[in-house]
């Protein structure tokens, strides 16, 4: 499908591994130019490889707000605007509930919630510059519901869910819209779910039985392909809105 982003330009923080990655090369194979980003350098170095010489690479820590607003300068620069923006920073890993402490919450909060709000309060003037652009934030179907998780981490992205919906109007009127895509369980090469398979396969395809009507994990390229359609002009009437893809998990 043309997606009619030949010649757009994207950033993808968290673009070096997993979800990220496959947002980043399904980008140029719809023709676009993209820089990522991430706080591992030799993951940044094997990811561009993959992606192909339509890219540029970053290494920064997204939860400063002065390295995000490098990033974005630097994308800028090198490729004149910014069309895109795709917030990927996240990690679910942290304490069982009822074990959170004062320390546990901010360290989840910031790269769950305020990395992605660092990306998104520094790439608003460059799209506003150029007339506006598309936003798609990386949730979960964590923030959705209560499935378990960490409670730090699902607050993180309750709250990520609700900044984007609430920053859905006033960005419109720069031409910026922003979404967010929720996914359930996906697999990928050094992900928590390629170790839980390792530990207990038959505890895993339990689970997926009983929890998730297509009864499999997800892939990255198919988180991608949603996150690439909402930023593309296809979905130019969708803003301030939360897609799930989880297989048909959550029941709400």
């Amino acid at each position: 499908m043309n997606l009619d982003l030949d010649g757009r330009s994207a950033i993808v923080a968290g673009g070096s591994r997993g979800i990220g990655l496959a947002i980043a090369k399904t980008f140029v194979a719809e023709g676009a130019r993209v820089a990522i980003a991430a706080s591992s350098l030799d993951q940044l170095r094997s990811a561009q490889l993959e992606i192909g010489n339509a890219s540029s690479i970053h290494l920064c820590d997204l939860t400063d707000p002065q390295q995000a607003a490098r990033f974005v300068r630097e994308a800028e620069q090198r490729w004149d605007r910014i069309d895109v923006a795709v917030c990927n920073v996240g990690s679910g890993r942290s304490v069982p509930p009822g074990q959170e402490d004062a320390e546990e919450w901010r360290r989840v909060l910031e790269i769950n919630l305020l990395a992605t709000t660092n990306i998104i309060a520094a790439v608003r003037p460059a799209m506003r510059a150029h007339g506006g652009g598309s936003i798609v934030c990386i949730s979960s179907i964590c923030g959705l519901e209560a499935l378990g998780a960490p409670v730090t981490y699902s607050a993180a992205k309750a709250a990520l869910n609700a900044t984007v919906r609430g920053l859905a109007r006033p960005l419109a009127r720069d031409g910026i819209r922003i979404n967010a895509v929720a996914p359930g369980n996906v697999l990928f090469d050094g992900g928590s779910w390629q170790k839980r398979i390792a530990e207990d396969p038959e505890g895993v395809n339990r689970m997926l039985e009983k929890e998730v009507a297509l009864r499999r994990l997800g892939t990255p390229e198919e988180i991608a392909a949603v996150v690439t359609f909402l930023a593309s002009p296809r979905a130019a009437f969708v803003t301030g809105s939360i897609y799930v893809a989880d297989g048909g998990q959550i029941r709400s």
